[in-house]
């Protein structure tokens, strides 16, 4: 392009600018200065942010604490991608205090935190460790004292190590009863201000990971019919802590699951695309999510497993069945784009392009649109009356500016149209009751360990120092407003 044709549209530009800047100070003389105001979110919407036991707490040699299969795994060399573990993290043990004003600060009213098994049970089971117990009662009542209502989660992946060399961990159903046990203790002893209860988190990762691929603790590659087993023993764990929950907790406690479910997207909205993400997000989801809330499991997942499909008891699926108070459904990329087919299932998934975007990490897919569609399918397939949006956010590269401040504008951008699209749900009446942001701060992000970066502060672990990032400002805005500023 030539000097004189870039000054000729150089001047035209301009020229439009000078034009659009009169028009929108017209605008202003003659309109209200809110008519931008973004609608706002349900008057009860709950804001919270979340985090997990392993990844944050460290302390792992302290109080009485058992080694858990994460222990184990992350000392082992070449799983973690940086060499680290969770030793240390964040010594959240130590500062929780600190942690909860930071959430304090953020303006939300909920803070979803997970208990280390190993800590209250150091062999999975038998004799208890008051000391493990008495960390997460300082903590519940530190929320409490901030005005932080307090969403325990009982498993978020750290299973004591003692219970994998045992009975091979959740390949046996003694498993499932030894969690049953460990939710009766948590629960008899929480539930008088711990309300809010999910059982298990992410079964679909933890469970394909850690038993199937090897790729995450215990780093085991089972067979198709071991997997199906593995993930049938924590099914009927969640419907045995459900029970035990409801027996020894306080009367009024809520109890559900977070799972992450492969989340289905209609490529065109479509009536039939539409017909065909429902049928998919069910069949994908009748391992886990779909037998729970069913009771059952589906027709075609039986056919499809074949002999490798899990064995089973009738007992087993109505305790698997036991009806629970909300779903969380923890959302962040969309897994499927699928399309009508003629042929049995009734759907056809479709292979991402290579330069389809995706965040910090590669996995994270950028697709907002997903947390639309992923609770308005599961609340019109399975009848849900409540769900909570347990995990949601995205890594970013953090770097520290010269200022050292970190902005981190693709979070903001993330958040900012990820939120936008849950709105348009809860518009069209999809009962989605509250939203987790994950995570709270940076912390050991498993397998590729302190190099993924999720907080909205930004954590430097030699000094352990918190560092609020841009992110952090935008989403107080969002809890402050109770709605997406523009």
């Amino acid at each position: 392009m030539s000097a004189d044709v870039s000054r000729r549209e150089f001047a035209g530009l301009a020229g439009l600018a000078a034009l659009g800047a009169a028009m929108d100070a017209r605008a202003a003389e003659t309109t209200p200065a809110d008519r931008h105001a973004p609608a706002p979110f349900p008057k009860d919407f709950l804001w919270g942010t979340a985090t997990s036991s392993y990844q944050i707490e460290g302390a792992v040699n302290e109080d009485g604490r058992g080694k858990s299969i994460w222990d184990t795994f992350s000392h082992t060399p070449g799983k973690i991608e940086d060499g680290s573990t969770g030793d240390r993290a964040n010594e959240h043990y130590h500062r929780y205090k600190e942690d909860v004003a930071l959430i304090k600060a953020l303006g939300v009213k909920a803070y979803r935190f997970s208990i280390a098994w190993p800590r209250v049970f150091p062999d999975g089971s038998g004799q208890p460790n008051p000391k493990g117990l008495d960390f997460y009662n300082r903590l519940v009542d530190e929320l409490l004292a901030n005005g932080i209502e307090p969403y325990a989660t009982l498993y978020h992946w750290d299973l004591p190590q003692a219970l994998q060399d045992r009975v091979g961990g959740w390949q046996s159903s003694d498993t499932a009863k030894a969690f049953a046990d460990y939710s009766a203790y948590v629960a008899a002893r929480l539930t008088d201000r711990v309300k809010t209860v999910f059982t298990v988190n992410e079964v679909g990762r933890f469970v394909n990971f850690g038993y199937g691929w090897g790729i995450d603790a215990p780093g085991l590659k089972l067979s198709t019919a071991q997997l199906n087993q593995a993930r049938h023993h924590v099914a009927l764990a969640h419907g045995l802590a459900v029970q035990a929950i409801r027996a020894s907790g306080r009367a009024g406690t809520r109890v559900g699951a977070a799972e992450n479910i492969a989340a289905c997207v209609p490529a065109i909205a479509t009536p039939d695309n539409i017909r065909a993400a429902e049928i998919a997000t069910r069949e994908l989801n009748a391992g886990f999510l779909g037998v729970v809330l069913e009771g059952k499991y589906t027709d075609g997942f039986l056919a499809y497993a074949g002999a490798n499909a899990p064995k089973f008891t009738a007992e087993e699926l109505k305790i698997i069945g036991t009806p629970n108070d909300f779903v969380g459904l923890n959302i962040y990329a969309p897994q499927y784009y699928v399309t009508a087919s003629d042929r049995a299932p009734g759907f056809h998934v479709l292979p991402f392009p290579t330069s389809f975007p995706h965040m910090n990490s590669e996995w994270l897919r950028v697709g907002p649109e997903v947390i639309y569609w992923a609770p308005r399918l599961a609340a019109k397939i399975w009848n849900i009356e409540t769900i909570y949006v347990s995990e949601n956010g995205t890594s970013s590269e953090d770097r520290i500016a010269a200022d050292g401040q970190v902005y981190d504008l693709d979070r903001i951008m993330f958040l900012r149209n990820y939120l936008t699209q849950m709105q348009r749900a809860i518009t069209e009446g999809v009962p989605i009751r509250g939203y987790f942001l994950w995570s709270l701060m940076d912390n050991f992000e498993w397998i590729f360990g302190y190099g993924k970066r999720f907080g909205l502060y930004r954590v430097d672990f030699e000094t352990q120092a918190r560092v609020p990032k841009l992110s952090a400002a935008f989403y107080r805005d969002v809890v402050a407003r109770n709605a997406i500023g523009v």
